[in-house]
C-alpha cells in the first residue's frame, strides 16, 4: 500500500511538472507570465517551463485575421428604433444605413500589448470605426455616400483607423476594411431606387451620346481626308498641265523666232493650229453647231459663235 502511494505521489508529480511543457503550432505567439509577470515570448516548437501555478502561457495566433463588424444590423431588432446603430445623418441632411466590416491581425512584436487589452480589442476597434463612418459620411452628399461609398469608403478607414487606434497599444494592425451595407432607410427606398435609375438612364444616355459624337466625328475626318486627297490630286494635276503648257509655249516661241526670217507666214500658221485645237476642244463640249450660222456677207466667219448646242 505505501509503495502504491508512493508510485501515485510520483506520477502526479511528473504529470504536475509536464504542464510546464507548452508546444507552440505554427503562425501562433506564446507569452509566458511567471506569477503575473511577463518573462519570455515563444515562437512555434516545443518549449518547457515552470509548472502550473507558477508559469501561466497564453497562446496567441497572430497569423489569424480578427473580424469586427460595425454598423447597421439588418434584420435584428433594434433597442431603439427611432435610432438604429448605423443610421447616419449625410452633409445635406440626409439618412442612409451603413455597416462595414473591419479586418484587423495582431502585431507580432506587440503580441504582449494586445494580450493584456484583448478583452477590448473588439469593442475600442468598433468605436474608432464608428467615429469615422460618422465623419466620412457627414462629409458627403447623400448621393456621393451611395454612388461612391463602396469604394472610396473603405479605402478611408484603412488609412485612419490603424492611425486613431496606435494610441491605445493594441498590439493590432487594421488590413483591410469592406462595405458589407449601404442603403437609404426603408421609407425613402423607392424614392432612391427611382434616382439611381434615372442617373443610370443619364449616364447610359451620355455614353449612346459621345458615341455617336465619336463616330460622326470619325465620318468628318474621313470626308475631310478624301476632300484634301482630291484637292491635292486636282492642284497637282493642274500645276502639271500648267507647266505643260508653259513648256509648249515656250517651244512654240523659240520656234517662231528660228522660222520667223525664213516664212513671214509663220505666226498665222501658229494662230490656225491654236484655233483648231480650240475648235475641237468646243466641238467636245457641244459648242460647235453647222458652219450655215457662221456665213456672213464676206463669207465664213468663225469669229462669230453662234447659238450654243443644248446637251441632251
Amino acid at each position: 500500500m505505501i509503495r502504491f502511494l508512493k508510485y501515485a505521489i510520483g506520477l502526479l508529480a511528473v504529470l504536475y511538472l509536464l504542464t510546464g511543457v507548452t508546444q507552440v503550432r505554427p503562425g501562433e505567439l506564446a507569452v509566458v507570465r511567471r506569477f503575473g509577470k511577463v518573462v519570455a515570448e515563444w515562437g512555434p516548437g516545443l518549449h518547457v517551463g515552470l509548472p502550473w501555478g507558477m508559469d501561466r502561457v497564453n497562446r496567441v495566433p497572430v497569423d489569424l485575421v480578427r473580424r469586427v463588424a460595425v454598423g447597421y444590423q439588418a434584420g435584428l431588432e433594434e433597442t431603439d428604433p427611432n435610432i438604429p446603430a448605423g443610421q447616419l445623418l449625410t452633409g445635406d441632411h440626409n439618412l442612409v444605413n451603413v455597416q462595414v466590416v473591419v479586418d484587423y491581425a495582431v502585431r507580432g512584436n506587440d503580441v504582449v500589448d494586445y494580450l493584456v487589452q484583448q478583452e477590448q480589442v473588439d469593442r475600442i476597434v468598433a468605436r474608432i470605426t464608428e467615429s469615422l463612418l460618422a465623419e466620412w459620411v457627414a462629409g458627403r452628399t447623400v448621393d456621393d455616400v451611395l454612388i461612391l461609398g463602396k469604394v472610396e469608403l473603405p479605402r478611408f478607414l484603412v488609412q485612419h483607423a490603424q492611425r486613431r487606434l496606435d494610441p491605445y497599444s493594441l498590439g493590432i494592425d487594421v488590413q483591410a476594411a469592406s462595405v458589407a451595407y449601404l442603403l437609404p432607410p426603408d421609407e425613402v427606398k423607392g424614392a432612391f431606387e427611382d434616382v439611381t435609375r434615372a442617373q443610370t438612364s443619364i449616364a447610359t444616355n451620355e455614353n449612346t451620346a459621345r458615341k455617336d459624337a465619336h463616330q460622326t466625328q470619325q465620318r468628318a475626318e474621313k470626308e475631310r481626308y478624301k476632300i484634301e486627297q482630291q484637292t491635292a490630286h486636282y492642284v497637282r494635276d493642274r500645276v502639271e498641265l500648267a507647266r505643260a503648257e508653259a513648256d509648249s509655249f515656250t517651244k512654240r516661241v523659240q520656234q517662231y523666232h528660228q522660222l520667223r526670217p525664213k516664212n513671214p507666214d509663220i505666226l498665222a500658221t501658229i494662230w490656225w493650229d491654236e484655233m483648231g485645237k480650240l475648235l475641237r476642244r468646243m466641238k467636245e463640249n457641244g459648242r460647235v453647231d453647222l458652219l450655215d450660222n457662221h456665213l456672213g456677207p464676206d463669207g465664213l466667219d468663225i469669229t462669230i459663235m453662234g447659238p450654243q448646242a443644248k446637251r441632251k
